[in-house]
Parts: C-alpha cells; sequence; structure tokens
C-alpha cells in the first residue's frame, strides 16, 4: 500500500479541479497512489464546493466571492475574498504536499507562488502562471527545489515524450490545436462571430474563457509561451499546427531526425493523472485509443493571417520582461469584453497586440512586478475596448 498524500485542490469547482477529484477517487480505488484532499478553492460555486467538501472529508476551503460563501457549511473553515485561495496555502499547505493549480487567469498566480514558497509540488493547468510570471515562478521552483508539473494536455505530451531523449537533442516541439469552431470559417464569418459559436468546441469540454481562447487559438499562443518557460526553449523551437481530431498531443523532434508524439483521447484525466503519479504510471481511468475505430488524423498549418495570437507568442518570448504579463491581461481584458458584446470576436488578438505595442515593457523579478504590469496592461486594454466599441455605436 503506498503512503498517503496531500493535496490541496485550486479551482476545484471548474473541469480541471472536478477531474482532478474523480482521479484521485479512482486512484484510491484502484490500488494507485491515495491522496487525502486537505483544501479546496473556489471562485463562486459554493453549493458544489460544499459538496466536494463534504464527499473528501475536507475541512479547509477558500472562495473568492465573499456572497457565495454566506452558503458554506458553518462546519467548514472557509477563507473569503480575493486572496482566500493564497491565504488557504499559506495556513494549510505543508512541504512535500501536491497542489493542483487549475485556478483560470492571472488570478492563479499568487496561490501558486504561495504554493512554491511552501515547498509544495506544483501541478501546473493554469497556463497564465507561467505566460505572465514564468521567470519568478522558474526562479522560486529552483530555489525551493520543488515539482513543476505539467498539466495541460500539450505540454504533459511534450513532458512524456522528452522522456525519449535530452533537452540538448531537442530540435523543435510542435504542439497540436484541434483549431476549434472556425478552422474552416472565412476571415469575415470569423471576425464577427457570436458568443454561441465561439463557445460550440467541436472536441473539449472546457470552461468558458479557455473556450473562447481555443476558438481564436490564443490558448495556443498562451501554450506556446508556457512552454518556453516549461522546457527552456527560444521561440524558434517551439511551433504549433492544427490536428482536428485532438488525438496527437504534441510532438517532439530531436536533432538525428527522429520524431515523438504522445496519442491519447480527447480527456483531461489521462494529464491530470499522470502529473498526480509521476513518475510513475497507474492504471488509468480514461479510455485507451480504439485503433481499429481510427480512420486517418489529419494535420494542417496554422493559418496566420486568420488566427495572429501565435505569431503574437513568440514576439512575447523574445521580447521577454513584463511581455507575457501584458500580453494575458489584454486577453483576459479582451475576451471579457466580447462575452459582454462590447467587441466582436475579431478584436480579442487584435487588441492583445495593440496592448504589446503600447505599453511600455519592464524586467519582471517580483510578484510586484508582474501586478504592476498587469494593471498597467488592463487599463490599456479597457480604453482600447472602450475606443472600439464607440466607433462602433
Amino acid at each position: 500500500m503506498s503512503t498517503e498524500r496531500r493535496i490541496i485542490v485550486l479551482g476545484s469547482t471548474g473541469s480541471i479541479g472536478t477531474a482532478t477529484l474523480e482521479v484521485i477517487r479512482h486512484l484510491a480505488n484502484s490500488g494507485g497512489p491515495r491522496y487525502r484532499v486537505v483544501g479546496l478553492a473556489a471562485g463562486a460555486n459554493a453549493a458544489l464546493l460544499a459538496d466536494q467538501a463534504a464527499a473528501f472529508g475536507v475541512r479547509h476551503v477558500a472562495i473568492t466571492d465573499p456572497a457565495a460563501a454566506a452558503a458554506l457549511p458553518s462546519g467548514l473553515e472557509a477563507f473569503r475574498g480575493p486572496d482566500a485561495a493564497r491565504e488557504l496555502v499559506e495556513r494549510v499547505a505543508e512541504p512535500g504536499d501536491m497542489v493542483m493549480g487549475a485556478i483560470v487567469g492571472a488570478a492563479g498566480i499568487a496561490p501558486t507562488l504561495a504554493a512554491i514558497e511552501r515547498g509544495c509540488n506544483v501541478a501546473l493547468a493554469n497556463k497564465e502562471t507561467l505566460v505572465a510570471a514564468g521567470a519568478v515562478v522558474r526562479e522560486a521552483i529552483s530555489r525551493r527545489r520543488v515539482e513543476l508539473l505539467p498539466v495541460d494536455s500539450e505540454h504533459s505530451a511534450v513532458f512524456q515524450c522528452m522522456r525519449s531523449g535530452r533537452l540538448g537533442e531537442v530540435r523543435r516541439v510542435i504542439l497540436t490545436a484541434s483549431g476549434g469552431p472556425f478552422r474552416t470559417w472565412s476571415a469575415e464569418r470569423t471576425r464577427n462571430a457570436t458568443l454561441a459559436e465561439a463557445l460550440r468546441h467541436p472536441t473539449w469540454q472546457m470552461g468558458r474563457k479557455v473556450t473562447i481562447d481555443s476558438a481564436s487559438l490564443m490558448n495556443k499562443a498562451l501554450e506556446v509561451i508556457e512552454a518556453h518557460w516549461l522546457f527552456d526553449l527560444p521561440s524558434t523551437a517551439i511551433d504549433a499546427i492544427v490536428h482536428p481530431q485532438s488525438v496527437v498531443h504534441s510532438f517532439v523532434e530531436f536533432r538525428d531526425g527522429s520524431t515523438i508524439a504522445q496519442l491519447s483521447p480527447p480527456s483531461m484525466k489521462l494529464p491530470i493523472q499522470y502529473a498526480l503519479t509521476w513518475p510513475e504510471r497507474d492504471e488509468g481511468c480514461s479510455p485507451a485509443i480504439a485503433w481499429e475505430a481510427m480512420r486517418s488524423l489529419d494535420f494542417e498549418p496554422v493559418d496566420h493571417a486568420r488566427f495572429p495570437a501565435i505569431g503574437l507568442a513568440h514576439r512575447v518570448i523574445d521580447a521577454g520582461g513584463s511581455a507575457g504579463a501584458a500580453f494575458n491581461a489584454a486577453n483576459e481584458v479582451a475576451v471579457q469584453a466580447f462575452i459582454d458584446g462590447q467587441i466582436p470576436f475579431g478584436d480579442i488578438a487584435s487588441i492583445a497586440g495593440e496592448v504589446l505595442d503600447g505599453v511600455a515593457l519592464r524586467p519582471v523579478r517580483t510578484l510586484e512586478d508582474v501586478l504592476a504590469a498587469d494593471a498597467e496592461a488592463r487599463a490599456f486594454a479597457r480604453e482600447a475596448v472602450a475606443a472600439r466599441h464607440a466607433a462602433a455605436s
């Protein structure tokens, strides 16, 4: 029987968080490593948070929305407000714990850094943490000597493929993108896509913000930047390709000409389980590929004219400093503006580019540097949104 491990799940009521808890239950029932959930953090879904706490015997929870916290049972010790997840980590986490970082957006940066400073290993599903604060996170990881394990399916795939060689032998990594719902649309139709159309992803079931990012390929752009920080690769060694079936999750091309790929059906449970059981593999709760039913695997280049986000990502990597924080903040503001009906879908990436052009880029050494760059970029992006909305009115 394996030793019980402690885990805190940040973003427990989202798609990654709920899948993580299902994986933990599966591992316990299948003889894999046993995880004891000691903390859960959510945004506003108090009902589901309370159900999760009851199901896993959790006493300590965090909820961002103070009004929603009123619905939590009295037996829970609850941290409330915008810093609740960070406070939960600082009060409950112990060195050697695992923290699943699945809070969406820049809100996940501070609690993830708090977990690293507490000496916790981090399974990272929040790509914005590395996009905005990569230099700060890498320094903390090195200093605290903890593990940072990728959970995004693409980065988990690269992580697995990298076991076939050494970093110095890698020529490039190629992340796959489903192409989203607008893969075959014209530029004009894509630009004016509705919110309902952007949320209709062909292969993945995800939260709203991530689904919109996938439709614009901004999600892939963020993943390109994240790969730079995870695997210490320059922008020239990171590429993306469209693969509609979402079966091949990434390729790693080595300098001898060999290319290693990781394949599995589109389910987040596999990369989650791999992060939780690494470096071992246990009986999975995700289906294997039904090869007898597989007829083709299709690939096509990214249309950078219709989807400029990936080109912007390479620009962010090359610029360094606060460019990542500015890019991520601009995208979050633009996505929310699209949801609110203030800008057309096609303006999301152009606003991110406008922010990169307009804000001063500075070195980033601390979380405060990241937050300052984030705030400046958000203000600039909101002005850009307001100007476009006014012009269209």
